[in-house]
């Protein structure tokens, strides 16, 4: 029984350095082209609607940037494709039957700060493409496009689903 103890004790400080570890290591260029979806507001149907208008441009944007070799190749083909993106938006709002307005807006635009997976990204300016739907009051979605940190898993639509073994080994005997 004391080994079992001491040997979970050591699983638990592991997955403890191992967590702080790589949440420590998520940076993001300097370079970084960024994606934000600002709602109307923060009602569930305001909301709802931000995570269709997400959904669609994650895949939009993976299917043009997928093979973007640097930050100013995605730049032009983000710039030539404004219309795309805006054609995408509005038909997602027609489809879903929203009243609002919004805007598309390629180039430096504020982002507030964000707490993620124990890393703060302070607020700021940055090069992004920015979709604001109504007032734009809600809370935001953001993510970076390039390097396509956030775009990976518009790829494909299957469900995938990521496990700890540590993680379900402290579950099962805690």
């Amino acid at each position: 029984m004391k080994k079992t103890i001491i040997l979970l004790i050591f699983i638990v400080l592991f997955y403890v350095f191992i967590s702080n570890v790589m949440a420590e290591n998520i940076e993001i260029p300097d370079d970084a082209i960024r994606i934000r979806v600002v709602p109307n507001s923060n009602s569930e149907y305001d909301q709802e609607i931000k995570g269709k208008v997400r959904t669609v441009l994650e895949s939009t944007m993976y299917n043009l940037l997928k093979d973007s070799k640097n930050s100013d190749e995605a730049r032009k083909i983000i710039s030539s494709n404004l219309n795309t993106v805006e054609k995408n938006v509005e038909d997602i709002l027609q489809k879903e039957r929203y009243d609002k307005d919004y805007k598309v807006n390629f180039g430096y635009n504020y982002f507030p700060e964000k707490e993620y997976k124990g890393v703060t990204y302070e607020e700021g300016y940055y090069e992004s493409l920015l979709v604001t739907l109504g007032e734009g009051k809600g809370d935001n979605w953001w993510c970076v496009l390039f390097p396509p940190l956030c775009l990976v898993e518009a790829e494909e639509s299957t469900d995938v689903e990521y496990k700890s073994l540590i993680k379900e080994v402290l579950n099962k005997y805690l």
